[in-house]
């Protein structure tokens, strides 16, 4: 794991794009603080830049790096037992087309030890966006992934790919300034 994580770390900090396992599906991902990679994630997804993308970090307290966090948040994020993305208020420190028009941004910190390495290594959230054409179905496991999207990325990591079990999205919850909270998915 850790000769993936040093692959990954190369390509990212050269603008790069992967392909990577999550703590929920695979995701393609690129350095949530660099404008053109963000730019190259819309256009292999097709997605219009409309529609923001979630970004990850490895721990609690980089939430705060870059969004404003309401307490509310802090004890969803430490007793969530599943997967829990939250869309935080006043977006920050990252790249702005990762800030939906709202000024929020989606955050989720992660369980899975990969993304934790190699958050940890690069030292900036990581974009993490489903590995398909927008509108398309998320893919389950990595056999789902087209073709295309393998092709468009630099790097595909090389971990779990062979893994059997379906995987689900995170559940996502919106959170206002004030702690109000309204469930999306």
């Amino acid at each position: 794991m850790i000769e993936e994580v040093k692959k990954c770390a190369s390509v990212l900090s050269k603008g790069g794009i992967i392909l990577y396992p999550t703590d929920t599906i695979w995701g393609i991902g690129c350095d949530a603080k660099n404008e053109e990679a963000v730019q190259r994630i819309f256009d292999i997804k097709q997605r219009p830049s409309s529609k923001s993308m979630i970004i990850l970090v490895a721990e609690p307290h980089q939430v705060s790096f870059y969004a404003e966090v309401p307490e509310v948040t802090k004890d969803l994020v430490e007793y969530a037992e599943k997967p829990l993305t939250i869309i935080y208020p006043k977006a920050k420190g990252i790249a702005k087309a990762l800030v939906a028009e709202d000024g929020t941004i989606a955050i989720r910190v992660v369980k899975d030890e990969f993304c934790k390495m190699l958050i940890h290594t690069i030292r900036k959230p990581l974009v993490s966006t489903s590995a398909n054409i927008s509108g398309e179905s998320a893919p389950e496991r990595f056999d789902d992934i087209s073709d295309a999207i393998k092709d468009s990325v630099d790097y595909v990591v090389n971990l779990r790919q062979h893994e059997t079990r379906k995987s689900n999205p995170s559940r996502i919850m919106k959170i206002g300034i004030n702690g109000e909270i309204e469930i999306i998915r």
